[in-house]
């Protein structure tokens, strides 16, 4: 499906033009707790939608869970809706997008969850509005939800949102922490879709751009609010987030999942921990652990373009480029400093299979266990 994407300062009232072509007369919007009012999204929105009835949610937590998913579906059956609407970070557009596709289905949400059904009929269109810049759930066909602890991952061609308006107003009020914690999310995104089995020229193309309007502005983008670093790091994300939409993530996602939910980490900052070190174990490939069938000299060579993507000369000074980073913008580094010891349900609940394949290197539970020791 081919989606319209707004982007820059303002372009919010490009939600006018929006409702003037859908014509909507009852809207969803699901949006986050605080972030919607706290953005300025609310008194936006409310300017640009005057005459159409609209029925918010936002009953549910920054992890979402299969018992927020229910509350909203059962809320969303009560009527029927001509559009869908999400403001927010990545958990409230994702729960927007799940809300939205699996309503329209006839089964149980968790066989759809769990791919133990098909998705068969199409949902409401839906308009993301993002009010972060680091998940580009905007641009993504895939939602994240929580059941028992463990992360599912729906994805289908269906789910992408119609529209996306990515105005980096909306981001502006965010803290510096919470700033770096979403611009690390973004990077992470660009560097394991550029490294990915699954990566293709276009993709790679969007990583590209992505990684450098990161390294290029990340630093000032956290420190002041000057509108070209806040716009670059918009961008960085939403192109970050088309990456990912044609690879998919690898293993740094996998591994922050269990220390974002139990463990409270935020998601961004949860990945970054070991995309450094994981950087390192993948530069290390061999004949016998790759597993891109374009060989070990096309993953060294890749790797090679991150190290130089990082402006840095190997893939150590990468390493401590990403480190840096974090640091500046009083992000942890290692997972004592956050008081993380219990590396079993890390490994336990992190070797998530699906993303793990798509790593260039064969990831072991051994070599994970190794590379979470060097983070003590």
């Amino acid at each position: 499906m081919n989606q319209t994407e707004y982007i820059g300062f303002g372009c919010i009232d490009k939600f006018r033009e929006i409702l003037s072509f859908e014509k909507p007369k009852k809207i969803f919007l699901v949006t986050g707790k605080n972030s919607y009012r706290v953005s300025g999204a609310e008194a936006k929105l409310e300017i640009l939608n005057p005459y159409c009835s609209t029925t918010r949610f936002s009953d549910f937590s920054p992890s979402p869970k299969l018992s927020d998913l229910e509350k909203g579906l059962k809320l969303f059956k009560e009527d029927n809706y001509d559009l869908v609407v999400a403001v927010g970070g990545g958990s409230a557009i994702d729960m927007a997008k799940l809300i939205n596709i699996l309503a329209a289905q006839p089964g149980n949400p968790v066989q759809y969850l769990k791919n133990e059904n098909e998705i068969i009929f199409k949902p409401k269109k839906l308009v993301a509005i993002p009010t972060t810049a680091g998940s580009g759930s905007e641009s993504t066909h895939f939602a994240v939800i929580y059941i028992d602890g463990i992360k599912y991952s729906l994805a289908h061609e269906s789910i992408l949102p119609r529209y996306s308006i990515v105005d980096p107003n909306l981001a502006l009020t965010l803290s510096p922490r919470e700033a770096a914690s979403c611009g690390m999310d973004a990077l992470g995104q660009a560097i394991e879709s550029y490294w990915n089995i699954n990566s293709t020229e276009e993709s790679k193309k969007y990583s590209k751009e992505a990684i450098s309007l990161i390294i290029n502005n990340f630093s000032d983008s956290m420190n002041n609010i000057r509108r070209n670093p806040k716009l670059a790091m918009a961008k960085a994300a939403h192109l970050a987030g088309k990456a990912i939409n044609i690879t998919k993530t690898t293993a740094s996602h996998a591994i922050s999942y269990p220390l974002t939910s139990r463990f409270n980490i935020p998601h961004g900052h949860a990945v970054s921990l070991t995309l450094g070190e994981m950087l390192v174990y993948n530069s290390n490939v061999t004949k016998e652990d790759c597993l891109d069938k374009r060989g070990v000299d096309y993953v060294k060579k890749t790797i090679n373009e991150i190290v130089k993507l990082l402006d840095s000369k190997d893939v150590e000074s990468a390493r401590s480029k990403i480190n840096s980073l974090m640091e500046e913008a009083g992000l942890e580094t290692k997972l004592s400093e956050l008081k993380v010891f219990d590396k079993d349900i890390i490994i336990k609940e992190g070797f998530n299979t699906e993303r793990v394949k798509n790593n260039p290197r064969r990831l072991t539970e051994e070599n994970l266990r190794k590379l979470l020791n060097t983070l003590e």
